[in-house]
C-alpha cells in the first residue's frame, strides 16, 4: 500500500455514512437494498458511497444475477492499519 492508496482510503472514510456501511458489512454480506433500508439516504447517494468504498477496495462486491452483495474487505482494512503502524511505532 502506498501513500496514494492511503489518501484515497482516507478520503472514503471522511464520510461518516461510509464508515457505518463498513461496520454494517463487516460480519454480514448485504445487498444494496438492505443497506439502503438502514439509512435515511436516496439510492443515488448510496450508489455514490458504495462506489467510493469499492473503488478503494474497502468493500468487496459479489454479483449474483442482478443482485450485488457487499462485504467489508478486511485485507484492505488491515493493510491500511499496518501502513500507519509501521510508520508511527
Amino acid at each position: 500500500m502506498n501513500t496514494d492508496d492511503v489518501s484515497k482510503i482516507a478520503k472514503a472514510l471522511s464520510e461518516p455514512k461510509r464508515i457505518e456501511i463498513l461496520m454494517l458489512t463487516t460480519d454480514n454480506e448485504m445487498c444494496a437494498n438492505h443497506i439502503l433500508e438502514r439509512f435515511n439516504i436516496t439510492q443515488p447517494t448510496l450508489s455514490h458511497h458504495m462506489k467510493m468504498l469499492t473503488d478503494c477496495e474497502l468493500l468487496n462486491i459479489r454479483k449474483d444475477g442482478k443482485m450485488c452483495y457487499y462485504s467489508t474487505n478486511r485485507d484492505t482494512i488491515n493493510e491500511f492499519r499496518k501502513f500507519f503502524e509501521k510508520r508511527f511505532e
